[in-house]
């Protein structure tokens, strides 16, 4: 089995104070996206380059204590793609640090795991105007990379899709994570007749979960102890390789960051 593990860190300095590294060394991840680095590549400290045996990749915000992403991996990729580059036409979401793509390609197939932090629009009409360039430009590009390769992009997308997806659905249809221009993108990205057609591995092998899909909490009103929750941590396959998912779960046995890791078992190798 290959193993992929999810996890927006809120901090990847502030996440190895509470347990990462020992509980990465526990999971035996193949490979391990993690979203919202907030460190700078100048800043990045040297003994978390590398996790449990797994060499990271990263792709840092210009902006210090910012978004950023990487991917841990004990595989060698064939190529490392940082960042979004010409498809980024205003280089905004490069510079915030969004996109890493590892690239494990040999004769007869062409394969890419990608660590991916969406935009929040959480905090005002700049920041969700943000969110849907960003929605717009990344739709586009990832039906792209659907039509030349297999890929499982691993990441926080700040969208949550169905009412089965957060607690208190109703209170939320007109904030950003659950309005409905965001689930209507979600859902054409999903649709098998649309042009990425991808599949959403979690809900593939949990299609009826409500409380216990959850990964994100906010840190306000006891969210946490009441598990008011949101699904909006994802991995995001093509159909090939969403076939070949076994098993998935959410860890919340130990907290890392106001997110919960979601791993996936996949019955293919690198």
């Amino acid at each position: 089995m290959f193993r992929l593990v999810s996890l927006n860190v809120n901090g990847i300095r502030s996440a190895a104070t509470k347990g990462l590294v020992p509980w990465a060394e526990s999971v035996s991840a193949d490979c391990m996206g993690v979203q919202e680095l907030k460190v700078h590549a100048d800043d990045m400290p040297p003994a978390l380059r590398t996790i449990a045996g797994m060499q990271g990749h990263f792709h840092h915000a210009e902006k210090k204590g910012y978004s950023g992403v990487g991917i841990y991996t004990r595989h060698e990729p064939s190529d490392v793609l940082i960042g979004l580059g010409t498809h980024d036409v205003t280089t905004q979401f490069d510079a915030e640090g969004r996109w890493v793509e590892l690239r494990f390609d040999k004769p007869g197939r062409k394969l890419s795991l990608i660590s991916c932090y969406f935009p929040s629009g959480s905090s005002g009409d700049e920041r969700q105007a943000a969110k849907y360039r960003f929605l717009d430009m990344i739709a586009p590009h990832l039906a792209r990379l659907r039509a030349e390769r297999e890929f499982i992009l691993v990441g926080d997308v700040n969208i949550a899709h169905k009412e089965a997806d957060l607690k208190n659905w109703k209170g939320n249809l007109k904030n950003s994570g659950f309005l409905p221009e965001e689930r209507a993108w979600m859902t054409a990205l999903l649709d098998p007749a649309g042009g990425a057609g991808l599949i959403d591995v979690y809900r593939r092998l949990h299609p009826d979960t409500t409380d216990a899909c959850y990964t994100w909490w906010s840190n306000r009103g006891q969210a946490r102890a009441k598990n008011v929750g949101w699904r909006i941590d994802y991995h995001l396959a093509t159909p090939a390789l969403a076939e070949t998912a076994r098993a998935a779960s959410i860890y919340k046995d130990t907290w890392f960051s106001d997110h919960a890791p979601l791993t996936v078992d996949y019955d293919f190798s690198l």
